[in-house]
């Protein structure tokens, strides 16, 4: 994924001009220009699905608490939690904003769809299907384990090598990854696809879910005994807000994007429709 995004920064830069974006082709937009805030008539569905992306790229934490249980020395989580974000921070805002830089408004989701050069779009996404595959395969086989010991909870079936458990394990898997094909079908777009799942479960995961946590871990000594307690508290208080608003405006934001989707020229689920970019 490293090779594939320093691949498309360069690619951007030396690029006569990029291929399109999400509102019309180089050059219906006149010349590309970049902004920091939104432009006029950008709609509130709108910024809030571009949050939710990012919300979506920046919030990996529904595979922490696993990933704490299976390491050898929990107590080493923090130190490769803060690699984890220095390297996160460096990765989603270099290259994003020397990409916009040379993409500006003609930018789109994924961003290499928006290289104007074919064979420069090529070798970009050559070395991002497998890094694709894998991260699916993690996020899957977190899903599978967390509902095959909840279904096999007590059963010797679950941690022994039988035809039942492995029938189980495989059946799980299996309606996973039906389901995601399901979605990826029905929802067009991947950009509202990313906003959806950001809205659905990142607001828990990574917002709601450790706010609740801290108050489990502290109610018993106090949520504002001492001055850095209550600054925490404080801290986790906002958080939990943060996550119910991607939650519930966020969630609303995003369905609205879909339905706008399927009013326009989007495919419809299951066209057998060629959508690759």
């Amino acid at each position: 994924m490293g090779l594939a995004i320093l691949l498309f920064v360069i690619f951007a830069g030396i690029e006569p001009a990029p291929l399109y974006g999400y509102n019309g082709d180089y050059p219906t937009l006149g010349a590309v220009r970049t902004y920091a805030f939104p432009l006029p008539g950008t709609t509130w569905v709108g910024c809030m699905n571009a949050v939710l992306n990012i919300t979506f790229l920046w919030v990996p934490q529904i595979l922490f608490p696993t990933f704490i249980a299976e390491m050898e020395k929990p107590q080493d989580f923090p130190k490769s939690l803060a690699v984890l974000a220095g390297i996160s921070a460096f990765l989603f805002i270099v290259p994003p904003a020397i990409g916009f830089r040379y993409l500006g408004q003609y930018s789109t989701a994924p961003a290499f769809g928006s290289l104007g050069v074919t064979s420069y779009k090529d070798a970009s996404f050559a070395f991002v299907i497998v890094p694709t595959l894998v991260i699916g395969t993690i996020y899957a086989n977190v899903s599978a384990k967390f509902l095959y010991f909840r279904i096999m909870r007590g059963s010797h079936h679950a941690h022994s090598n039988t035809v039942f458990g492995w029938g189980m394990w495989i059946a799980t898997m299996a309606i996973i990854w039906f389901i995601a094909f399901i979605f990826a079908e029905v929802i067009p777009s991947m950009g509202d696809f990313l906003s959806l799942l950001g809205a659905a479960f990142d607001s828990f995961f990574g917002f709601i879910f450790f706010a609740v946590a801290y108050w489990q871990l502290n109610k018993g000594t106090g949520l504002f005994k001492g001055v850095g307690t209550a600054v925490m508290s404080v801290v986790h208080v906002f958080v939990l807000i943060v996550g119910l608003f991607l939650l519930g405006p966020g969630l609303y934001a995003a369905v609205t994007a879909i339905i706008a989707d399927y009013s326009g020229s989007s495919a419809k689920a299951f066209a057998c429709k060629n959508v690759s970019i």
